[in-house]
Parts: C-alpha cells; sequence; structure tokens
C-alpha cells in the first residue's frame, strides 16, 4: 500500500514537543507518528534509562520530554549510531530501525553510507538526499516529527505540524505505507 509521508525538523525539543500536543489536539490517530532525536546535549551525561511495560524512564534534561511521548507513541528504540551518537526513536520508526540492525548483524547489505535510521528512511521510499538532511539535522542536535498516511490525512498533518515552525519540513508522495508498530516484523519490513 502506498502513502505520503511529511518530515518535519525542528531545532528544539520545546517545538517538536508543541507539534506533537497539536497533532494530539486535532486528533490525529498517534499510531501512524514517529518522533526522533537525541534529547540531551553531549555535555550532559545520561544516568540511566530502562523500560518497564509500556513507560521509559530516561534521567537527563528531556526525561520528562521523552516519558512524556513514550506513553502516546507507540514503541521506541534508544540506540547509538556512528556520527550521529546516541538517539531516541519513537513510533512506528523504531522498529523499522531495529529491524535494519537485525538485517545488518545477519548479513544483509544496508545502504551504502547510511545509518539504521536512514536506511529505514530510505527503505520507505524517502530520497537518499533528504535522509541525509533528516541524519544532519539530528546531528545538530534537532528533532524529527514525522507522520505517514493517506495523502489527505498527510496534507492535514502538513498544516498542524507548520504551526510548530519547524526548520525544514518535506512531504514524500507515493512511498512504502508503515504499518502500526502492533503489526510490524522483521519480515514485513
Amino acid at each position: 500500500m502506498q502513502h505520503d509521508i511529511v518530515i518535519a525538523t525542528f531545532d528544539d525539543h520545546k517545538k517538536a514537543d508543541a507539534a506533537v500536543s497539536n497533532l494530539i489536539n486535532d486528533g490525529f490517530d498517534m499510531s501512524n507518528f514517529s518522533v526522533v532525536g537525541k534529547g540531551y546535549h553531549s555535555e550532559e551525561k545520561i544516568v540511566g534509562f530502562y523500560n518497564i511495560g509500556d513507560r521509559m524512564k530516561l534521567w537527563g534534561k528531556y526525561g520528562a520530554f521523552w516519558g512524556g511521548l513514550w506513553g502516546i507513541l507507540f514503541g521506541g528504540v534508544f540506540l547509538t549510531l556512528p556520527v550521529i551518537g546516541p538517539l531516541v526513536v519513537l513510533g512506528p520508526l523504531a522498529l523499522a530501525v531495529v529491524s535494519v540492525v537485525e538485517a545488518a548483524l545477519e548479513g544483509a547489505v544496508v545502504i551504502g553510507g547510511l545509518t539504521a535510521l536512514g536506511a529505514a528512511f530510505f527503505n520507505f521510499g524517502v530520497p537518499k538526499d533528504s535522509v541525509i538532511r533528516y541524519e544532519a539535522a539530528l546531528k545538530a542536535d534537532g528533532f524529527i516529527v514525522m507522520a505517514h498516511g493517506p495523502a489527505a490525512e498527510i496534507a492535514r498533518a502538513k498544516a498542524v505540524l507548520q504551526l510548530a515552525e519547524p526548520m525544514e519540513m518535506d512531504v514524500h508522495r507515493g512511498v512504502t505505507a508503515l504499518a502500526p508498530i502492533e503489526q510490524l516484523t522483521p519480515a514485513n519490513i
């Protein structure tokens, strides 16, 4: 099934949080959204991270931000990527990233020059030049809010995301649909 994806990059967590709040207030199905970001500055030390049931706890400057999103978005992963560093990925994109990592560990080819996150974006049909821009935004401590769905829903999401003043926003049309996190398995990614 083909869908559209809108990807908005934000320069701080407050704007990303406002974007997610706006989407919730507008009644969007949050199982179609993902959020990605570092969540702390390099001078801050992470003291801990754990997951119990459907809740996550991250101590650090943005612990409340990520903890709140963990309860709203479905599924997540905390990982360290070369060049970019430690990231939190929440929503359907999280399992896609984990599946790319698993495939790489099993000897499958990962798209040349891209991180596991970049390969996950690319596998869904996001152009490589856009993927490189998104990875650069994350490297610069930015945040990404991504939505996938039918064209009319993505057009509506784009309008709502614009209210939070993203640094950049792109719509990628006719990409491979992301399944809701509860339906994703490594076999169908």
